[in-house]
């Protein structure tokens, strides 16, 4: 039997889609790694990140973007009360853009493989969030994608396998994989609880729904 190769790194928040792409890609990732940019809820899913990459026996590593908060405008980087609440569609959560901010952590991430001899940067954005985040959608990824091959000695690429798929999908992945996603953080807001009303929690409340999945996740509503 072919033994697979630790290739990849992965960026990876603590969120339901880059924890559900950890354990799809367990086999062949040679690290982690998560970036504290000052957001809201750094704090509660950063550590969910730490432990499922230990429980893989993953190394993992935070890396710090304290200058982002300031410098860079975002409701993500001012406070719980700045978050709106409602739909998660573009109308509402165009305020939670943090300019760049995929394209900073993937130049990292990039570096840092290109430092260890790995060949992959994998990032978990999503169908339903290219109307949101200019810095999710296809085009910016295959961009990327080309500037990393281009400008590093080993020809790093970015792989993004989730990116035409929905939230939903990646909870029936999750499903499959046995994920307790209550052991994951959406919440932009940041607080003791998820809050159930800011448009990630709506969002992941609809994704385990149609995924048919139990949700244990505990909500302030």
């Amino acid at each position: 039997m072919t033994e697979i190769k630790k290739d990849k790194v992965i960026i990876v928040s603590g969120g339901m889609d880059s924890i559900t792409m950890l354990y799809e890609y367990k086999d062949s990732i040679a690290l982690g790694i998560s970036f504290n940019y000052g957001s809201n809820h750094n704090a509660r899913e950063i550590p969910f990140a730490e432990m499922h990459c230990h429980k893989l026996g993953i190394p993992h590593i935070t890396i710090d973007l304290a200058f982002m908060p300031k410098y860079f405008k975002s409701s993500l980087l001012e406070g719980a009360d700045a978050i709106p609440e409602g739909n998660y569609d573009d109308e509402n959560m165009r305020s939670t853009v943090v300019p760049f901010r995929n394209g900073i952590m993937l130049s990292i991430a990039i570096g840092i493989a290109e430092s260890n001899g790995l060949q992959y940067v994998m990032m978990a954005n999503h169908s339903g969030d290219h109307v949101i985040y200019p810095d999710c959608r296809p085009e910016f990824v295959g961009n990327m994608s080309e500037a990393a091959k281009a400008g590093t000695y080993n020809h790093v690429e970015i792989l993004s396998p989730y990116t035409n798929i929905s939230k939903a999908d990646i909870a029936r992945k999750g499903k499959a994989l046995g994920i307790d996603y209550s052991q994951t953080w959406s919440c932009y807001k940041g607080g003791e609880k998820h809050c159930g009303k800011c448009g990630t929690c709506r969002e992941r409340r609809e994704a385990l729904r149609e995924a048919g999945i139990v949700d244990t996740t505990v909500y302030e509503d």
